[in-house]
């Protein structure tokens, strides 16, 4: 390895010979030399990790930097005012930090392009102030033998490399509440690197598929029968040819290819916290579920890391509790706002902040709704109802005093009552991902309608499929939409970074 010592520390630093600062005006050679830098670091840590690993002396401590990309411009520019990033609000230096370059290839090019086109200026790619953990160098699939742990048992593992710090790791720029410190670039990214590689090593620990599956569009559920269906769903796909998708990955990274009747591996002994299935199209085109399970905490968890994704929208599909008596059982809800009792999110986005309905989303729905269904127009009020969904932290709320929560719940208009979906799309406000929630009525309880056990098997038969079907429908929708389109300025604040 080719490596420089640093004596400015009681234990000198092993490094990596630093790198000089390149200057482009191509976003495809910038992203090349982001790719670059970053395998030759994390390609460093990993070598000095095993040297240690296999008895080597400790001379050191190992450090490896992140790259950055940065821009300066001098103008404010005359970006199109029809698009919701790719452009900085005012003069200055923008930086941020990168990680995966291969895996957000596409994301970067396009971004990068988008500055380079609406300010005129070239991008900077050099090494930031930022070490890269030794955790996160390996990667969210990495497999460390036991006999490395056994080598290294005498020197604690954070005075030979650097560790997560949580302290950096947060997410005051989405939140907006970063505080700009004068004379110090500005963020140019929603999110940095060291948060990025957090939330990717969290989505493997949760869903048990890797970060490279995940597709721009994403499904939310609460229930296993609309995973069911949609496995389905895949499996025929790949068995007619693939229908312009290319390959169905299943948790274990379990892959069914185009043309296939069945995967060429066996599933996982054990099932991850919310499974994730991914049927995908070139460009991470395809569609991702996933299996939130019950609550607005699993909501709020799985948000959080696929937010770094940067997906073009997620939706959700789910059973609620109907509100109004002219509802039926089946009948669908289609949220336009969202009462949040959730209280996941209060510290992040207080709930005083509206969550606005997106119309791109809200009418590829209502049009994948009468697509399906073979209704429109007036007819489809029989089956469709647009309105006021709550959400609350607590599945036993009919158990409490009937006078508070069904006031509120009249006051505020509402038409449904679930678990996750106001945690979901408020998140999305959060992160600015296109949003949009369809529930499904499963039960009445305050007219006394529940389902009995037989009741529900044919219930869950008849409109799970159908269900799903919209869902799928809707998002083939928002994917024939110009992306530009698709990520609405609504999610824009005063101050916003560049990227999407």
């Amino acid at each position: 390895m080719n490596k420089r010592i640093q004596t400015h520390s009681p234990l000198s630093f092993i490094s990596p010979e630093p790198a000089k600062p390149q200057v482009f005006d191509d976003p495809v050679k910038a992203v090349d030399a982001l790719t670059e830098l970053y395998d030759r670091n994390t390609a460093f840590l990993k070598a000095g990790f095993g040297e240690l690993a296999k008895g080597g002396t400790v001379h050191g401590r190992f450090r490896a930097f992140y790259p950055q990309v940065a821009i300066e411009t001098t103008s404010f520019g005359l970006a199109d005012s029809r698009l919701s990033y790719g452009h900085v609000t005012s003069p200055g230096i923008y930086t941020t930090t990168i990680t995966r370059p291969k895996l957000f290839r596409h994301y970067l090019k396009t971004q990068l392009g988008l500055l380079m086109k609406n300010h005129g200026v070239p991008v900077t790619v050099s090494e930031s102030t930022t070490p890269i953990p030794l955790h996160f160098a390996f990667g969210e699939g990495a497999h460390v033998e036991a006999s490395a742990s056994t080598a290294l048992a005498d020197v604690p593992l954070r005075d030979l490399f650097d560790t997560p710090d949580l302290n950096t790791t947060d997410d005051l720029i989405a939140n907006g509440e970063y505080d700009q410190v004068p004379g110090e670039p500005a963020p140019l990214a929603p999110f940095t690197a060291q948060r990025i590689d957090y939330s990717l090593a969290r989505l493997s620990h949760y869903t048990a598929t890797a970060a490279e599956h995940f597709q721009n569009f994403v499904l939310f559920t609460n229930y296993q029968f609309y995973m069911d269906e949609f496995c389905a769903w895949a499996r025929q796909q790949m068995a007619e040819g693939g229908n312009g998708y290319t390959a169905f990955v299943e948790p274990g990274n379990i892959v069914t290819e185009a043309g296939q009747t069945a995967p060429t591996a066996a599933q996982p002994v054990r099932m991850p916290q919310m499974p994730a299935y991914h049927i995908k199209k070139k460009g991470h085109g395809g569609i991702t579920m996933v299996n939130i399970g019950v609550g607005p905490s699993n909501a709020k968890t799985i948000t959080d890391h696929i937010a770094v994704l940067r997906p073009h929208a997620w939706l959700m599909l789910g059973h609620c509790a109907g509100l109004r008596n002219s509802q039926r059982l089946g009948d669908y809800v289609l949220a336009h706002a969202y009462v949040r009792e959730d209280h996941v999110l209060d510290d992040d986005l207080p709930v005083w902040i509206p969550i606005p309905a997106l119309s791109e989303v809200q009418l590829a729905l209502e049009g994948a709704v009468a697509e399906v269904t073979g209704l429109s127009g007036f007819e489809l009020k029989r089956i469709m109802r647009t309105g006021t969904v709550a959400t609350i932290d607590n599945r036993n709320w009919e158990l409490r005093d009937q006078r508070g929560p069904v006031k509120r719940l009249s006051q505020s208009r509402a038409i449904a009552l679930d678990m996750e979906s106001a945690t979901i799309a408020a998140n999305g406000f959060r992160f600015r991902v296109p949003y949009g929630t369809l529930l499904c009525v499963s039960d009445k309880p305050l007219h006394g309608e529940l389902k009995l056990p037989g009741m529900a098997t044919a219930f869950y038969r008849t409109q799970v499929s159908q269900h799903l079907q919209i869902g799928i429908r809707a998002i083939q929708m928002m994917a024939d939409m110009p992306i530009e389109a698709l990520h609405s300025r609504k999610l824009r604040s005063f101050y916003e970074t560049a990227f999407q």
